[in-house]
Order: structure tokens, then sequence, then C-alpha cells
């Protein structure tokens, strides 16, 4: 069977991520790496919502987000992802580096049902783009958990990495992007 151009620009995606990391550009040994292990690419868990922005008095509000280290990493939280899922509405608090006023990617880590079970226990990360096109303050967010990855730190030890926060927990399981072996 044929992949859609949907599908084959997200097993495009992940090669090339694999080719980085085979390249020792990443958290493994390249020497022992046999690829990642994903969920089959998915459009349904790809959404493109309207990024809902923090009040004008919170707006880009330091949000410190605690490490696997017991440090803490502190970001701007712009806003909030309200996303359709199979459970039902969820939302996920959307982060930025300090000081960035018109970002062009946000960080949005989670966590689901599959944590600890089929996806690294701690969450998973997605870097997510925005889209500007509507003028003003307002933009699009295109959260595609098929490029959902884990952080470094699920790799090995000596790496330090945000912990999502607890609003971005979900209760339901989000079978794409990447997965345990």
């Amino acid at each position: 069977m044929t992949a859609s151009p949907y599908e084959a620009a997200v097993l495009d995606f992940r090669r090339r991520k694999d080719e980085h990391f085979a390249a020792g550009r990443g958290p493994v040994n390249p020497a022992a790496f046999a690829g990642l292990s994903y969920f089959p690419p998915d459009e349904a868990w790809a959404f493109t919502v309207l990024l809902e922005p923090l009040p004008q008095d919170d707006a880009g509000a330091e949000w410190t987000l605690e490490t696997n280290t017991g440090e803490t990493r502190t970001m701007a939280r712009i806003g909030a992802a309200h996303l359709p899922l199979p459970g039902g509405e969820r939302s996920l608090l959307v982060f930025a580096p300090l000081g960035e006023e018109r970002p062009e990617r946000v960080f949005i880590p989670f966590r689901d049902a599959t944590s600890g079970d089929t996806t690294y226990g701690a969450g998973r990360y997605l870097d997510a783009p925005l889209d500007r096109q509507l003028g003003g303050d307002g933009a699009l967010v295109r959260v595609d958990f098929n490029l959902a990855y884990h952080p470094y730190c699920a790799y090995g030890d000596g790496w330090t990495c945000p912990l999502p926060p607890r609003e971005n927990w979900l209760p339901d399981s989000v079978t794409a992007g990447e997965r345990l072996s």
C-alpha cells in the first residue's frame, strides 16, 4: 500500500532523525544504534488549532518546569492548545523561550496514559510550529503527535530534561510518535 503524502512526510522526518542519531549527533552510541521505534503514522493525531493566548496581563508569564535532575528550567508560558482527542477535548500549556516575543515554534511537553508503558515514563515533547497568518497576536499551532519524541534523558544519564507540568498530563493514550522499543 502506498503511503499518503502526509505519511510519507512523517516517515521522512523519522528517517532523517535516525540518520542524525546514527551519525553520532544525538544522545545514543551510534555504534549500537539500530533506529528509534515509533507508532505507525496516523493523521488523526495531527491538529491545527487556535493558540489560546494568555490574558494580556499574563502574556509571557514565567513558568518554572521541574527537571529529571531536580534543577529547574524557566520558560514563558504563552498560551494553551485545546485538542479534540479521542477521549474528549483536552488542553495543553504551550511554552516558548523567555524573551522571545514572536516565536516561530513552541514547546509542548506532555505525559499520557502510555508514559511508563510503551513510551518514556517522564513524558514526551513536541516542537510545534506557529502560523501567524491570522494577524495581530492570533496564531494557529500545529500539534502533531506523530512527531512527539522522547527527551534525551530517556536514552541515558547525564542529560537534564524538563518534565511536563501536571497541567499537561493527559488521561488518554496518545498512540502516536516515538515509543519505546
